[in-house]
């Protein structure tokens, strides 16, 4: 009987987390195809050109276009055509570790990233490049090569969904090594983390300078203010560090905003020194605004 039980459950579990893909698969490839799927394309141009066709040649075309080779066999003039090469990766490499399942609100660190992770994968899809997943805590967990097509993306959202990492802490480099180390060619590499570590400039510098890498920093309210309270009990938790704070003290809440925006600030300072693009997105509001005006500056400096 408690075999027949465990069966019932398992089926019952296996079918929520399909519901559940079926539902970001939805509205990711909707948000996909009516908002971002153009942008995405501008934004990330393909690797070069490569050859295409001929045709004869017409006035005003550039003669430096001129395929000797095709014009002597036929005694007419032809000119190349050329294509941009558009197919390329996009590699999403997902900070999993315990200070991303926090969310003081409707959704968590971990549930905006695997929405945004699901626009981008539905973007590329449509765009016909392939889309690969590293999931990383301080160390890999997961990685999931580039490839195409929808079954390849089902399959990135549902351990995206499922995923339970082995570990708590965060080591950013460990994941970003891995990534130098493995994809040689150039691709388009998101990460999407809150960024609870150190010493990860040095890697991301490396990294961007052979991909076209771009950070998606996510956060929550409450990490950059608290509210007027009683006394807080503040855990760490990926350490397991406590603090406890005075939330009726005025001077003790405006000391933490000041310190907490001071220190996204010279974040914010340090990412453009680095000339890394960066998108910055809280956990309280919808990312597709501030999704929409990141594809559109990349657009402009493309």
């Amino acid at each position: 009987m408690s075999t027949e039980k465990s069966v019932e459950k398992s089926e019952e579990h296996l079918k929520e987390l399909q519901n559940i893909i079926r539902r970001v698969e939805i509205r990711s490839k909707r948000m996909a195809s009516e908002l971002f799927s153009g942008e995405y394309h501008s934004s990330f141009k393909g690797k070069g050109i490569e050859f295409s066709n001929v045709r004869e040649y017409q006035y005003g075309d550039d003669v430096r276009s001129i395929d000797w080779n095709t014009s002597a066999r036929k005694h007419e003039l032809y000119v190349k055509l050329f294509t941009e090469e558009r197919e390329r990766s996009l590699l999403l490499v997902v900070d999993a570790s315990a200070s991303m399942l926090f969310g003081s609100r409707e959704h968590s660190k971990k549930e905006v990233a695997l929405e945004v992770s699901a626009v981008l994968a539905f973007s590329a899809l449509q765009n016909n490049d392939k889309v690969g997943l590293l999931v990383f805590t301080d160390r890999v967990e997961t990685y999931i090569p580039p490839r195409k097509g929808r079954h390849h993306v089902l399959v990135i959202l549902e351990e995206l969904i499922r995923m339970k990492p082995g570990n708590s802490a965060t080591n950013i480099n460990a994941a970003l090594s891995f990534v130098r180390y493995t994809r040689q060619r150039q691709e388009i590499i998101f990460l999407l983390t809150d960024l609870v570590d150190s010493d990860y400039e040095k890697g991301m510098k490396l990294l961007n300078t052979r991909h076209d890498f771009i950070l998606v920093h996510i956060s929550d309210p409450l990490d950059k203010a608290l509210p007027l309270s009683s006394l807080l009990d503040i855990e760490e938790p990926e350490t397991g560090m406590r603090l406890t704070l005075d939330g009726g003290s005025r001077r003790e809440i405006e000391h933490y905003r000041s310190v907490q925006c001071k220190h996204y600030e010279e974040l914010r300072h340090r990412l453009r020194r680095m000339r890394i693009d960066s998108l910055f997105l809280d956990t309280d509001r919808s990312f597709i605004g501030d999704l929409n005006s990141f594809f559109q500056h990349r657009e402009r400096k493309v």
